[in-house]
């Protein structure tokens, strides 16, 4: 049976034809194709370079920050102690997804991550959908999580030499300033070590990560000398509903655990260590939020939680009585935030050239250059639209749709491991699902609720989002579909 993604035979005596638009939408491209592409782009190749220690570091990089340093003060109100149920819970719908993002990571491990799944097994503008999904995603994200720190740094300078930026300076025209200057710093400074190479990169964000695993863990040792059992006499005061409104709010803080899947052609041995990656990393996170979470509702009685402005360190300064433990916090809370806008970027950039290899966005998102192996074009262009994003729009309601993005391309990687078994079940895989379908219907499901869950003014945002994608996509990216044009690399294979 001919590959789907295949464009019609042409002769010398047959007038050209090319493929309805139906099929054009549907055409997919074979897994083989993906694979043999791994790390070409215009000009040179992405550097194989990462091992398995540092694709984990990636992936809790990108999951391990502004969450757990702001989260409990919006949870623990709606669960009470049984907080740390709800970490379980969410913790357990994430798993369901990251299971099907480990056994497509192993089978596919390209740079794309859930656009370049869906591409091989759902179609183009199933694979447009989801790449444009992952781009609000990284991008907003990027742009959210950048204004987050600088009001962190904010913090720090204040505990530490009595001064802050001015209101002009560190927060975007309508939150009352003019211009927020260190959310624009701190995305040229992860620009920075990213044009140096995904080595140099990687090493700086595995720095980082480092230092807030140790500052999480020394919150729990200062923490418990504060715990009173007492605090748990009515551990969910607030009944089963209140544990799943919480376990809702705290599934965003897990999201990020998908970035070791966009370091697919850069990784030295993909096949072995993406699926690895993706499960252990999200084993630490899931560890790490629990005992965060039961440490500080030990320490602190639940009803105290009342808003989102540091938890951690109030608890730091109320048990030791000084404030240097709130101010070295927040000094982590500036490292754990920069290593999330790292990562993340890293991510965006990523899928852009996954996509411009694929012809859906210009050439000029997969060049790569020949000194640093790194993609510099693509790297500095998104730097800069995330950096002006944060530094000068007030972010609000677009933040949420970071969420909606989010959870459209788990469900879709969800489906994607289902189709992949039924239609190559001969290929290769170095990690399965277990209990297929059965786990992916149920991560499936989970995205599902969770997206009729948010705001009506996510989901309009997201609509406009989605409606700009389809026109860029049926004006250029599905003319320039290199689908479109004959295979001449010899990596097309017939696919079910």
């Amino acid at each position: 049976m001919l590959d789907q993604g295949a464009p019609p035979h042409h002769d010398a005596t047959a007038a050209p034809s090319s493929p309805g638009l139906a099929a054009r939408l549907v055409r997919r491209k074979p897994v083989e194709r993906l694979v043999a592409e791994g790390g070409q782009g215009e000009g040179g190749s992405l550097r194989r370079s990462l091992g398995l220690w540092q694709l984990t570091m990636i992936s809790i990089g990108a999951t391990l920050g502004t969450g757990i340093f702001v989260v409990l003060g919006e949870a623990v109100p709606k669960a009470g102690p049984a907080v740390t149920l709800s970490f379980v819970i969410a913790g357990l719908t994430a798993l369901f997804s990251a299971l099907s993002y480990a056994e497509l990571a192993g089978t596919i491990p390209v740079a794309g991550s859930s656009y370049s799944y869906a591409y091989a097994t759902l179609g183009e503008l199933v694979a447009w959908i989801c790449g444009w999904c992952l781009l609000l995603e990284y991008g907003v994200s990027v742009a959210a999580v950048a204004v987050g720190w600088g009001e962190y740094l904010n913090e720090l300078l204040d505990g530490t030499i009595g001064v802050t930026l001015p209101a002009a300076l560190s927060a975007p025209p309508g939150d009352g300033g003019i211009f927020n200057l260190p959310a624009l710093i701190v995305v040229l400074l992860a620009m920075t070590f990213l044009l140096g190479g995904a080595r140099e990169s990687a090493r700086a964000n595995t720095i980082m990560v480092v230092v807030k695993i140790a500052a999480l863990v020394l919150f729990c040792a200062i923490g418990v000398m504060g715990f009173r059992s007492g605090n748990y006499e009515h551990f969910m005061p607030l009944g089963m509903a209140g544990v799943s409104a919480a376990g809702a709010t705290l599934f965003f803080s897990y999201i990020g655990f998908d970035a070791a899947s966009t370091a697919g052609e850069e990784a030295k041995n993909a096949q072995r260590d993406l699926p690895r990656a993706i499960m252990l990393s999200l084993i630490i996170v899931t560890v790490l939020y629990v005992l965060v979470a039961a440490v500080a509702v030990g320490a602190k009685p639940w009803r105290n939680f009342t808003d989102s402005e540091a938890s951690l360190a109030q608890i730091m300064t109320d048990v030791t009585g000084q404030s240097f433990w709130g101010t070295l916090l927040a000094f982590c809370a500036v490292v754990a935030i920069a290593s999330v806008v790292l990562t993340v970027l890293y991510g965006q950039t990523r899928v852009l050239f996954a996509m411009s290899r694929d012809g859906l966005v210009p050439k000029v998102f997969s060049r790569v250059h020949p000194k640093t192996g790194a993609p510099r074009a693509n790297t500095v262009i998104v730097s800069l639209f995330c950096g002006v994003l944060a530094a000068a729009i007030p972010l609000g309601q677009l933040a949420d749709a970071t969420s909606i993005g989010t959870l459209f391309a788990f469900a879709l990687v969800n489906v994607a491991v289902v189709v992949l078994r039924r239609t190559r079940p001969d290929m290769r895989r170095t990690f399965r699902v277990p209990l297929s379908p059965v786990l992916p219907a149920l991560g499936f499901g989970f995205c599902v609720w969770m997206m009729g869950s948010l705001s009506t003014v996510t989901w309009v945002v997201f609509g406009v989002w989605m409606a700009a994608g389809l026109v860029f996509y049926f004006v250029y990216g599905q003319r320039r579909s290199r689908l479109a044009t004959p295979d001449t690399s010899g990596a097309r294979t017939h696919q079910k």
